[in-house]
C-alpha cells in the first residue's frame, strides 16, 4: 500500500490568506508553501511577501478578496481624503494592524483593509474604539501609502504639540525639585513642550468630563487614558521616551518625591480653568514593571452644590432621605462599589445642613471635594492620625455633625456609633452590594447587633448608570424581556417607551452623555430593628424592607428606563437581581 504523505510536525503553519488563495486556484501549492516559509522567516505578514514575489497582483488580491469573503471593494480613485473621520483610530494601532478608518456613522465604524483574514486587526479596533466595525478591503498598494501619510500627519500634529526636541529636554530631579521647593517653576520649565503636553491631556480631560486620567507606561508603548462615564477609553499613546519627564513633572507639582519611585505615593495638585474657577486632582503612583503608572482622579468640587434634585432621587426618594438627615441624631450610611458617587451624595448632603449655626467635621482619606465652612480632615496613618483618632477628637470639639469617609474596621465604627447615639449626626460609607447587606456586614465586623438598631436610622445603596445621549431612538423590547428584566404586568401597558443608545458626535458615539444615580433608599423600621436585634440575615432584612415598600436597586433603575433616562441593557449591567 502507498505511503501517505504527512507533513512534519516541523512544518510551517500556512497562513488563512495564503490557503484562501491555494484553495481558489489563484497560486500554487508550491508557491504557497514557499512564500509561506519566507513570510515566517521574515517575520512578514503573506501579503507582502506575495505581492512582492509578483505571484498575485495587488489589484487582482484586493478583487479577490472581495468576492471571496464578501466585504465590499473601495475604489480609492472616486473616494474623497478629505472625509476620512479624524482620531478613531489610534495612530500606532493603525500602522500595526494595516487599518484605516473610513467612515463612522453612530456606533459603526467602516475600516478599510487589505487582508480579511487578519481578524485579530479587527478585534483590536473593535476593543480600541468600542465600535462595531465594517471591513471594506483596499487595494493593499494604496492603503499601505495611505496609511504613511496618516502616519506623518499625525507624527507631526504630536510633535508641534510637545516639540520635536522633547528627547532633549531635562526635566529631571534637580531643577525641578528646586522649582517645588522655590514655590514655583521656571520659565524654561513652564514652557516646556512636556509642560504643555500635560496642560492640553488635563484640559481635555475637564472638557470631556472625564473622572479618572490613567498614565500607563508598558513595554514598547505609553497610553494615556480617560474614564469618561464610567468607561475607560484610550486617549493618545505618545512617544515612549516621554514617560520619565512627564511622570516627573505630574509628581513635581502634586508635591511628590520624584526622587522616590519603588513605593507607591499620594499627592494633590490645582489647575486654575478661569479666574474664578480652579479642580482639583488627587495624584496616585503606583511602580509597575516598566514605570510608574499614574492616575489622577478629577475632584470638582461644583458637584456637591448641584443640588440633591440633580442626582437622580425620585420623590419619594428623596423626602426619605431630607427627612432623616434633618435629625437632630442618628447615623446615616451610603454604601456602593468605588466610583458609585458615595462621596458626592454625602457632600450634598453636608452642603444641605452647612449653615452657620452647626458645626461640621469630616474624616476622610483623603478629602476629594473642598467644601467651604466644613473641617476637613485627611487621615494619615504614618503619622498616626487614623479614623479612630480623629473620631474621638471630633468629640472633644463640641460637633454637630460628623462625616467618616468610611469604616473600615470595629474601632471606627464603635466609636462613630456611640457619636450617633450621643447626640451626634453621623454620616459613612461602607463597600456593600445593597442597604440589606449592610447590616450583616456591620454584625460581622463585631459591632454589637443593639448597637446598630439603636444607632442607623437610614442605609442607601446606589450606582451610577449611563444617561442616554439626545440621541437615543425608542426601541422594541419582547414583554418576556421586560418581565424577565423585573417589570410587573401592569407596567407593561403601552404608556411608556423604552429607548435605546444610537451615538452621535455629542457622545462620541457611544449613545451616553453623562450619568444618573440609581438608589435603593431604606429606612431603618421598628420591624427592621426588630429582626437585627435578633441578628436576623440580610435576606430577612431586605424581605422585610420590601414589605416596607423599599425598592431594590433593579427596581429604581427600571424607574430610569421607564422615564427615558437610561437603557434597558444598562440597568441590567449595573444591578444584580
Amino acid at each position: 500500500m502507498a505511503a501517505v504523505h504527512q507533513p512534519s510536525a516541523s512544518a510551517t503553519p500556512m497562513p488563512p490568506l495564503a490557503r484562501a488563495l491555494l484553495q481558489a486556484g489563484r497560486i500554487s501549492m508550491q508557491d504557497a508553501d514557499t512564500l509561506s516559509r519566507k513570510a515566517a522567516a521574515e517575520k512578514s505578514p503573506f501579503i507582502d511577501v506575495a505581492l512582492q514575489a509578483g505571484v498575485i497582483e495587488a489589484r487582482t488580491l484586493a478583487v479577490f478578496c472581495s468576492e471571496t469573503f464578501g466585504y465590499p471593494l473601495l475604489d480609492f480613485t472616486a473616494f474623497n481624503l478629505q472625509s476620512l473621520p479624524d482620531k478613531v483610530i489610534d495612530p500606532k494601532l493603525m500602522q500595526s494592524q494595516r487599518a484605516i478608518a473610513l467612515a463612522k456613522r453612530g456606533n459603526k465604524l467602516s475600516v478599510g483593509i487589505s487582508d480579511p483574514t487578519n481578524t485579530h486587526a479587527i478585534e483590536q479596533i473593535k476593543f480600541q474604539t468600542e465600535l462595531s466595525v465594517e471591513p471594506v478591503i483596499i487595494e493593499h498598494t494604496a492603503l499601505m501609502q495611505l496609511i504613511e501619510r496618516l502616519s506623518q500627519s499625525a507624527e507631526q500634529n504630536l510633535n508641534e504639540l510637545i516639540g520635536d526636541d522633547f528627547e532633549n529636554i531635562d526635566l529631571g530631579s534637580d531643577e525641578l525639585a528646586q522649582a517645588a521647593a522655590d514655590g514655583a517653576a521656571s520659565t524654561d520649565i513652564d514652557d516646556a513642550p512636556v509642560v504643555r503636553f500635560l496642560q492640553k491631556i488635563l484640559i481635555d480631560a475637564i472638557n470631556m468630563g472625564a473622572s479618572d486620567l490613567h498614565f500607563e507606561p508598558f513595554e514598547k508603548f505609553y497610553r494615556i487614558r480617560f474614564r469618561v462615564d464610567g468607561i475607560l477609553r484610550e486617549i493618545a499613546q505618545p512617544p515612549l521616551a516621554i514617560k520619565e519627564k512627564l511622570a516627573s513633572r505630574i509628581k513635581v507639582i502634586s508635591k511628590l518625591d520624584i526622587s522616590e519611585k519603588r513605593v507607591p505615593q499620594d499627592g494633590r495638585m490645582k489647575l486654575a480653568v478661569s479666574k474664578t474657577k480652579a479642580i482639583d486632582f488627587r495624584v496616585s503612583t503606583l511602580p509597575t514593571l516598566f514605570g510608574e503608572k499614574i492616575v489622577m482622579r478629577i475632584l470638582d468640587a461644583t458637584q456637591a452644590q448641584m443640588g440633591i434634585d440633580a442626582l437622580g432621587y425620585d420623590p419619594d426618594q428623596k423626602e426619605l432621605l431630607m427627612e432623616a438627615i434633618q435629625r437632630p441624631y442618628g447615623m446615616v450610611l451610603v454604601t456602593g462599589p468605588t466610583g458609585s458617587g458615595k462621596t458626592v451624595s454625602l457632600y450634598t448632603c453636608l452642603n444641605i445642613l452647612n449653615k452657620p449655626g452647626i458645626n461640621i467635621s469630616t474624616a476622610e482619606d483623603p478629602a476629594e471635594i473642598n467644601l467651604p465652612g466644613v473641617n476637613q480632615v485627611n487621615i494619615n496613618d504614618r503619622a498616626g492620625l487614623s479614623f479612630p483618632v480623629a473620631l474621638k477628637s471630633f468629640l472633644r470639639q463640641d460637633p454637630d455633625i460628623i462625616m467618616v469617609g468610611e469604616i473600615r474596621d470595629l474601632e471606627t465604627a464603635d466609636i462613630a456609633i456611640k457619636a450617633a447615639q450621643t447626640g451626634h449626626m453621623v454620616f459613612s460609607t461602607l463597600h456593600t452590594n445593597d442597604a440589606p447587606a449592610t447590616i450583616t456586614r456591620m454584625m460581622n465586623m463585631g459591632v454589637a447587633p443593639f448597637n446598630i438598631a439603636s444607632a442607623v436610622i437610614m442605609i442607601t445603596a446606589q450606582r451610577l448608570a449611563r444617561r442616554l445621549c439626545h440621541c437615543k431612538q425608542p426601541t422594541t423590547i419582547p414583554d418576556e424581556a421586560l418581565l424577565a428584566a423585573g417589570f410587573r404586568d401592569d407596567e407593561l401597558d403601552g404608556s411608556w417607551t423604552p429607548y435605546k443608545a444610537v451615538g452621535c458626535e455629542r457622545c462620541s458615539g457611544s449613545g451616553y452623555k453623562g450619568r444618573v444615580g440609581i438608589y435603593q433608599i431604606m429606612p431603618i423600621s421598628e420591624a427592621i430593628e426588630s429582626i437585627i436585634l435578633a441578628q436576623g440575615t440580610a435576606l430577612e432584612i431586605e424581605a422585610q424592607a420590601r414589605k416596607d415598600g423599599v425598592k431594590t436597586l433593579r427596581e429604581a433603575g427600571l424607574v430610569k428606563v421607564r422615564q427615558g433616562m437610561t437603557s434597558l441593557e444598562e440597568v441590567l449591567g449595573c444591578t444584580n437581581e
